[in-house]
């Protein structure tokens, strides 16, 4: 399920790599092949810029700010969802956390975010549908910074990445309230998709890393090359269930095993 542009740089990578290498026998051949693209996998989903969460929201509790997240994505890949178990972890962590409805736009996502509030127990502001979702979130920060609030978790409409007035309007968002990450949400079942989800977000509004969504249907994980490779940024959870616990830390060598098992 890895995006076509994607397999042809491995492929590419595999042959520079193995172009004149001397082996004796074929079983030797095959573990050599496999360890060399092994490689070339791990060097993708290990990307050169890395994410610790949370060293960079304690770097801003020294400073008696909020940290902001921006999340975003189309519809249908499980960003709300993945809002509530990124609240989730934080909390364990022993950070307050509020959420931020800028979502006015496709019907009931202010009372799916509300319902996970409740569950959650933390507070989420919220304006009526059809406002400017900029400014729900810039109240939600200006909320957290008066209550001394550790983390803003942002959540915007699901917009196709085609759609330019909707990639315009998510760029207004993050030029208004400047978030300290911004966060793609991806389906790992899209396969091909991934690059182009990946391409258009990440030239509208900038990604700094991305969580990976039904990792735990039947899927190989190919998104997860097609969207590091594309951006270059890390993949910070993956999300393999429907609880709010069920979001993990993402792990190149684990996900590599996966994917050549």
């Amino acid at each position: 399920d890895v995006a076509v542009s994607v397999a042809y740089y491995i492929t590419d990578e595999l042959e520079k790599r193995l172009d004149g290498v001397q082996v004796k026998r074929i079983s030797d051949r095959k573990d050599l092949v496999k360890d060399t693209l092994h490689q070339v996998l791990i060097e993708i989903l290990t990307t050169k810029e890395t994410i610790n969460l949370i060293q960079l929201i304690e770097e801003k509790r020294k400073l008696k700010e909020p940290f902001t997240i921006l999340f975003v994505g189309i519809n249908g890949t499980g960003k709300t969802t993945s809002i509530a178990k990124v609240a989730k972890f934080l909390m364990k962590k022993g950070y307050s956390v509020v959420l931020a409805g800028s979502d006015t736009y496709r019907p009931g996502s202010i009372e799916q975010l509300e319902q996970h509030s409740k569950k959650l127990g933390v507070r989420m502001i919220k304006h009526d549908y059809g406002a400017d979702p900029a400014a729900v979130a810039y109240d939600t920060i200006s909320h957290a910074q008066s209550r001394g609030i550790n983390v803003v978790l942002i959540d915007t409409a699901g917009r196709i990445q085609t759609d330019r007035n909707l990639m315009s309007e998510l760029a207004k968002i993050k030029r208004v309230v400047s978030p300290d990450l911004t966060i793609l949400v991806i389906d790992a079942l899209i396969g091909n998709d991934a690059v182009l989800q990946a391409e258009e977000f990440h030239s509208s509004v900038t990604v700094d890393g991305s969580i990976l969504t039904k990792v735990d249907a039947d899927v190989k994980g190919g998104a997860s090359l097609s969207v590091a490779h594309i951006t270059g940024k890390p993949i910070i959870f993956i999300g393999v269930g429907q609880n709010y616990e069920d979001l993990e830390a993402f792990e190149p060598e684990r996900f590599t095993n996966m994917i050549l098992k």
